[in-house]
């Protein structure tokens, strides 16, 4: 039961990232992103990797860090390549 918790709980936090995801790729601007707030999620996605290998509870949960973290991390690129057309447009 605490695994199918845990996964539920990954599934919530997981739904909210592909749509940060649209609206980074459609809105061509990091304003309103916060880096240090998605670099603190994705550190948070990686200790629970980090947890789950070194605990030997390695299960399916574990995907779904993974699928997370990949996430978070396409936003923060976003982020970056959204900061660069932000700089762009400001010397324009």
């Amino acid at each position: 039961m605490p695994q199918i918790l845990e996964t539920a709980m990954l599934i919530c936090f997981g739904l909210s990232w592909p749509l940060s995801i649209l609206r980074s790729w459609r809105a061509r601007s990091a304003k309103g992103k916060s880096l240090p707030f998605m670099c603190a999620i994705a550190v948070g996605y990686a200790v629970g990797i980090a947890a789950k290998l070194l605990g030997d509870q390695v299960s399916y949960v574990i995907v779904f860090y993974v699928v997370n973290l990949v996430l978070v991390c396409v936003d923060i690129a976003l982020y970056f390549r959204n900061r660069k057309l932000d700089r762009s447009a400001a010397y324009e």
